[in-house]
């Protein structure tokens, strides 16, 4: 059964297929992701925002801004959601040991981290943390 337990077969084929196929993607992929991290990276960065750059991963692991940190990453998610437009997982989700992060996934285009990285700097100026002391 494919209901409780295994992977649907053509799942599986597909999975395969794409293993075994043409690589050319990867580079692709990988050129790709590692143009968003350095985007995001160095975007917020100027807005205040330090973030470590992830090394191989389509996921960004933020530590809170010194200042906000206090506040957890629940609550400072669902302030940058509300107030910044920026849609970040609480670390908190991921374990007791993920609580003081953000995941922040790298799924946009340069242009649209660049205007997350706008929307959190107004964010983080509104709560008194300006660029050098985040």
């Amino acid at each position: 059964s494919y209901l409780d337990y295994g992977a649907f077969t053509p799942i599986q084929a597909a999975a395969c297929a794409a293993l075994n196929g043409p690589q050319d993607i990867v580079e692709t992929n990988r050129t790709l992701y590692q143009k968003r991290r350095d985007v995001l990276v160095e975007s917020f960065g100027r807005a205040g925002w330090d973030i470590p750059s992830p090394k191989a991963s389509m996921f960004a692991w933020a530590p809170l801004p010194p200042a906000l940190k206090a506040m957890g990453s629940l609550e400072f998610s669902k302030q940058l959601h509300t107030h910044a437009e920026v849609a970040v997982a609480p670390g908190v989700g991921y374990g007791e040991e993920g609580e003081g992060y953000v995941r922040i996934a790298l799924v946009e285009n340069e242009q649209r981290l660049r205007q997350a990285a706008r929307n959190v700097k107004r964010y983080l100026a509104s709560m008194g943390v300006n660029a050098s002391a985040a």
